[in-house]
This record gives C-alpha cells, structure tokens and sequence, in this order.
C-alpha cells in the first residue's frame, strides 16, 4: 500500500444481538478526554481575539461503561483482509458500531463520502481513501491539516490549513490513482491579478490578494446546479469559484470573525456561520456572469457563543446551526425562515452536523454523535453513539444500499482520538420503546421544550459561552 503502508481496521464478531441491548445507546457522562484540547487541535475558531478553546474535565475516565463494548463490532483482533458482517440484514442492530478505521498518524478533520469510497483528511499530508472498511489507496498534498473535502464527479477538492484549496482527478485507467489536476487560486491568476494595486485588500493589517484566502480554508460547499464551489475561512471570508474555469468570481466580507461554516441550498440562498455568533443568508444571484454578487439577506442569529457547524437537509427545507454552546438550533426554509426550535443533547461545543433522509446527526466535543429524527418541526433523539475516546470533529452519512425495503445510513464519524468509526443507523427505529429507555436511562424527563422539539438531556455547557 503507499504512503506508508497499510491502514488497519479493528473488528470482531459478538454474539449479542438487538435483543441484549436495544436500539439505542446511551451518553456515557463519564467518557471524556483524559488530557485537556487545544483550540489547534479542535481546529474550530471560537473567536480569532481569543485563544480560549473549549475546556475538558481532565478527571474522567475515558471509555468507562462505553456500549462500545457490547457493540457487535470490537476493537480487538486485527484483520487484514476484507472484513464481511455476520449479520443478516433482520438482525443487524438498528443504530450500532459496525467497524473502526486507524491510522496512527493524525487526528481527523474532514470526510467525504462517494459511492463506496471514504476519503478522510487529517493533519498529515495524507489524504487516505478506504473501501470495504480497508485502504484502497492513499495521495499526499503540500500541506497538512486537510479541514474540508468535497466531491464533484471525478474531481476532489480539499481545503487546507495554508488557505488553499487543491484539486484532484481520479485516474479513469486506474481508480486508485489520484493526480493533481491544480490549486486554487491558478498560479496564472495569483500572477495576473497581482500586477493590479486594486486587486489588493487589507486584511487583519497585511495586504493580500482578495482572490486568495489569508488565513486556513475552514470549510467548502458545492453547488452542482450552477456549477460553483464555495470555500470559507477564517480570514472572515467566503470565495465563490467557478468550477468550469477554476476562477475566483467572488470574495465576500462576511463577518466580523473566522467564518467556520458555509452552505449552499438549490433555492439560491448561502447561509453562512461564524465566531462572530452570527449566522447570516446571502442571495445568490440567478445566473452567474461577471458583476453578479451574492447580497446579504438577513443575519438568522446573534449571539454571544460561537457558530460552528451549518447544515440543510436534503429536501433544502430546514438549516440547522451547531454552536459551541452545545445548542442546536433550526430554521424553516419553507416558512420565511422561521426560527423552528432548539434541540438539547450535548453538553459541549457543537463540532459538525449531517443530515441524510429525515435524520439529522450532530458530533460534539462531547465524544458523542446524536441521531435526532424529524417529523415536522418535532425532533426526536433516537440515539446517543458513544465510542470515541476524542471530540467527534466531522460526519460524513451514505444510503446504505444492501438495507432493502428498511432505511438505514452508514454513518461516518471522525475525531480527534485519530479514528474513523462506523456506524449503520436506522430511520425507523421504534421511537416508543427508545423514549422509554432513554427516561429510565441517562436522560431527564424534563427536558422537552416549548418550541417543541424533543431534547435528548437539559444540560448545557459547563463551561459557559466561548
């Protein structure tokens, strides 16, 4: 295998089946990490005045009690071939651990999901790309800290702690092989726009080209239908490329912080999110030509705790915003972008969001990813998935083709104790008997709002607002 060798994947088969255990899993409130995580390592911008990341309680006990270990999947024998589930598709457990992928050379900032193939980013140069639940094969960038990857057909584009953001092409003799195909900006452009004084902007007292990002790209988003990709950073912008030409269109001014989320929605609206405490919709012109600008909109949000994490889902109906608070809140496209709610199930920093069919899957600095299912504006939490030993930094969710006439996901979850898990969840787990569970279990029957959305626990961070 390149770079390095070979990825390894941890498994073995349990007797236990759905009967032993249930549906749902619990938040263990004794998991965290055993040492304390910088702002570096959370690669999250709380607010760029501040080096103030969100704080760990150093006495817990890592793992303990974790359902990790009564999942079907553990991490004790090594496996090097290719790894079959020995579950029929009636009884494979609704929401639980199917494998673990590692490789002891980074924590894990970004993944994306295409057909069978898993591309995971971390703070080696190392982009690693895993198939069957094993390494299929593996390209190395300039740069390390790869923050964000996304997907266009053949085409990957990976942003990077440098500003930049690099573009690959999967060979089409070999499907293992993936070639540089460029960066964006274009040297060519970095060159052309350069001879130009007005090309120039200030940005935090240094002149710098407004086509390039001055400081780590946090995020990308692509929007297929026009053509265009979005990169955010945090140097309080976000970029508007078009694909086709790999130009820089756009560079917008957004906030007045590291800007660590962008979305794009097919309705012609960008929601962006930031450490600023602000989340704000820009509209997005109908056809892009030169001198069309995205305009501001509206700010949804304001307040005093960072932004971390956006999501829309898929039917482009509802945007969720994870803040470090912990705290989820959710709009209504459909309704003028009404405020819907606010969903309680984590006790730290919100660090990613995905959603997939009606479910919407939040990780957290916590170590836990809840599964929430929307019905409405209702919100029901359907699962607490505890096995990581680090914050659960990005998710990447696909439709799992061999479930037949049942819904499930395959979930991916990365985090910074260097791990990717795996996980098969449920659409149509019986929300009855997880309620009951969950009541007699770790999670407070007073805790359902008024804005109607169901909250998994009443806690909140412990650590007051970032």
């Amino acid at each position: 295998m390149r770079n390095g060798g070979r990825g390894t994947m941890f498994a073995e088969a349990d007797s236990i089946r759905r009967s032993n255990f249930g549906n749902i899993m619990h938040s263990d409130p004794n998991m965290s990490m055993t040492a304390p995580v910088s702002e570096d390592d959370l690669c999250l911008r709380y607010s760029s005045a501040s080096a103030n990341g969100p704080a760990f309680e150093a006495n817990r006990v890592s793992c303990e009690g974790s359902p990790m270990t009564m999942s079907p999947w553990n991490q004790t024998t090594p496996f090097n071939k290719s790894l079959s589930i020995p579950f029929e598709d009636d009884n494979v457990p609704a929401n639980s651990l199917i494998g673990s992928l590692e490789r002891e050379e980074g924590h894990i900032y970004s993944l994306a999901a295409s057909k069978d193939l898993l591309y995971t980013g971390s703070d080696s140069k190392n982009i690693r790309v895993w198939k069957n639940l094993k390494e299929f094969t593996a390209f190395k960038s300039n740069s390390g800290l790869v923050k964000a990857i996304v997907i266009s057909g053949e085409r990957i584009f990976t942003g990077h702690q440098d500003g930049k953001i690099r573009v690959w092409k999967i060979s089409p003799k070999n499907p293992s092989v993936h070639k540089r195909a460029g960066t964006l900006p274009t040297l060519k452009d970095i060159l052309k726009s350069s001879i130009k004084p007005s090309n120039y902007v200030e940005v935090k007292r240094k002149r710098s080209l407004w086509i390039k990002h001055s400081d780590a790209v946090s995020c990308l988003s692509l929007n297929e239908e026009q053509g265009l990709l979005y990169s955010a950073s945090w140097d309080r912008t976000f970029k508007v490329w078009r694909i086709s030409d790999s130009k820089c269109i756009e560079s917008i001014h957004a906030h007045d912080d590291a800007v660590n989320s962008v979305v794009s929605s097919l309705g012609g609206m960008v929601f962006t999110g930031s450490a600023d405490g602000t989340v704000k919709v820009w509209n997005r012109p109908e056809q892009v030509r030169k001198g069309t600008k995205h305009t501001l909109a509206q700010t949804l949000l304001q307040q005093e705790c960072a932004v971390t994490a956006l999501a829309i889902n898929t039917p482009g109906s509802v945007l969720y915003c994870g803040s470090s608070d912990g705290l989820i809140n959710f709009w209504e496209l459909e309704k003028q972008l009404s405020h819907g709610g606010v969903l309680k199930g984590h006790k730290l920093a919100i660090l990613c969001l995905e959603t997939a069919g009606n479910l919407v899957f939040s990780g957290s600095a916590d170590k836990t990813i809840c599964v929430w299912r929307r019905d409405g504006n209702i919100h029901t939490c359907l699962s607490v998935l505890t096995g990581h030993t680090g914050p659960v930094k990005c998710l990447a969710v696909e439709k799992d083709q061999e479930s037949g006439k049942e819904q499930r996901w395959i979930v991916y979850s990365g985090s910074l104790d260097k791990s990717v898990k795996v996980w098969s969840v449920s659409e149509f787990a019986q929300v009855a008997e997880m309620q009951q569970n969950q009541l007699q279990g770790s999670y407070d029957r007073e805790s359902f709002p008024s804005d109607g959305s169901y909250s998994s626990t009443s806690r909140t961070s412990q650590h007051g607002r970032y």
